[in-house]
């Protein structure tokens, strides 16, 4: 499955800007970022080792180095600034958050591995060694916050005004800080230290599936999502704290009851072509378990896509299949639930850069039950819903693998009006969905139950139950 052709040259053409929008080109009014600069490295960073992308590696190498100096341009380096050592959330602002250092720092280190130039790790090192340390030690402090948490101050502008939330994304920082352990030694043991009171302080943040903390004294000491009930996270921010926290402690019961809870949180009436198994919806209502918008947050699917490689292979699969299929309608930002259109007509670089990351090498997943499936599977073609009432609709035909059984009648529940011989039995290794329809032979049949059956806390298949549709 090789990256598409026109994810690459969509960052050698445009990265760093935020937004490009189509037979316009890049959007000024968002202009460029640093972070959308550390994403473009860091696709570039896995194309240029890929075989895809062999006979391009002098142009890969000259973007890398043209994105990381221009990185450097948006670092504050003057060492009279609290905000020294951040990066400008977009050119020409003052503001510098957080979580930029995580989105940066990998980038200006795989540049430095690549080049050999020691500015880009001495920028690394003052991002995390100076600002992130000081957005984690100083607002306690100058009294921004009543004491010492551990977590991270949101932003810091060039006036020394801080933004004194604490977001749980800031995880991600962990990768970078981790990477810096490795190639500064010397200074392992501050950046553990940073890591350590971060971990311990946003765990049960994120565990309570929350988005930012609001310390005291101006804010009221508590967890906070967002929504007028407090009750709705954005998928994105927890796919980066998860990814980062992932990324230093592996799939913890922190890491796995995060995402298994998220990733339960599946299609309902009003959102009924919703499926996680694609990617995560972009507002989601934690409380009520439900969706809280008809699209999808590109982006996640790729931020995800290293957890669900290891831990939720049939959806790593399915995602990548289906963006791989609609790889022109995943580089907007939100594409639509039930048709991929997008909510705004506005390419994003770093949902393209994610993607292009998944896409990277990406092989089918290799399981037991895949084998067995390749080579006794029956195919046939699915039909995911879109539309649900008196008149329900659904979407295009997709490939479908399955090992198909007849329905038995000491296992069915049966139907007024029907007899066992209109029932199947799938077992399959694609996140599908009640409600779904599947043809067999010209016969379409509704999936009305789906099991999963798991080994060692991963999803090996599902078993779903089919009754033949009336015409």
């Amino acid at each position: 499955m090789p990256v598409p052709e026109v994810y690459y040259q969509f960052v050698m053409d445009y990265a760093p800007y935020l937004y490009v929008t189509p037979q316009s080109g890049p959007d000024l009014t968002w202009g460029k970022a640093a972070f959308a600069a550390g994403f473009a490295v860091d696709f570039l960073y896995e194309a240029y080792f890929d075989a895809q992308f062999d006979d391009r590696s002098d142009e890969i190498e000259s973007k890398i180095v043209e994105l990381a100096d221009w990185i450097l341009t948006q670092q504050i380096t003057d060492s009279n600034k609290q905000a020294c050592g951040g990066f400008v959330s977009v050119e020409n602002s003052s503001a510098c958050y957080g979580v930029d250092v995580g989105r940066t720092v990998p980038a200006l280190l795989k540049a430095y591995e690549l080049t050999s130039n020691v500015d880009y790790f001495n920028s690394a090192k003052l991002a995390a060694g100076t600002f992130l340390f000081n957005m984690q030690q100083k607002p306690s402090v100058l009294g921004v916050h009543d004491r010492y948490y551990g977590g991270f101050a949101r932003a810091l502008d060039t006036a020394d005004a801080w933004q004194q939330q604490m977001d749980v994304e800031s995880l991600y920082s962990l990768i970078a800080l981790g990477m810096l352990c490795e190639s500064d030694p010397a200074n392992k043991t501050k950046y553990q230290t940073i890591i350590q009171d971060a971990v311990n302080f946003y765990r049960p943040g994120i565990e309570g599936l929350n988005l930012f903390f609001d310390p005291l004294p101006s804010g009221d000491g508590a967890w906070h999502r967002v929504g007028l009930a407090d009750d709705t996270i954005y998928d994105d921010s927890i796919a980066y704290a998860l990814i980062g926290l992932y990324e230093y402690e592996g799939y913890s019961n922190t890491v796995r009851n995060t995402y298994q809870a998220i990733n339960a949180i599946g299609a309902s009436p009003q959102y009924p072509a919703y499926n996680p198994g694609v990617c995560w919806a972009g507002y989601i209502n934690v409380k009520a378990k439900a969706l809280a918008c008809d699209y999808y947050d590109a982006v996640a699917a790729g931020i995800l896509a290293k957890i669900r490689r290891h831990h939720d292979k049939p959806a790593c699969d399915f995602s990548a299949k289906t963006i791989n299929k609609h790889s022109d309608e995943f580089m907007f930002w939100g594409p639509k639930h039930a048709n991929y259109a997008p909510v705004e007509n506005k390419q994003a670089m770093a949902t393209v850069c994610w993607l292009g990351q998944m896409l990277v090498g990406f092989e089918a997943p290799l399981t037991r039950f895949t084998q067995v499936l390749n080579s006794k599977g029956e195919n046939l073609t699915l039909y995911q819903i879109t539309q649900t009432g008196e008149a329900s609709a659904y979407g295009e035909g997709v490939d479908l693998k399955a090992i198909v059984l007849s329905g038995k009648a000491e296992e069915l529940l049966l139907e007024p009006g029907y007899i066992v011989n209109d029932y199947l039995v799938l077992h399959v290794f694609a996140p599908i969905r009640r409600h779904d329809k599947v043809c067999r032979s010209g016969i379409d049949y509704e999936v009305t139950s789906i099991q999963d059956f798991t080994f060692k806390d991963e999803v090996a298949f599902r078993k779903a139950t089919l009754r033949r549709m009336q015409s």
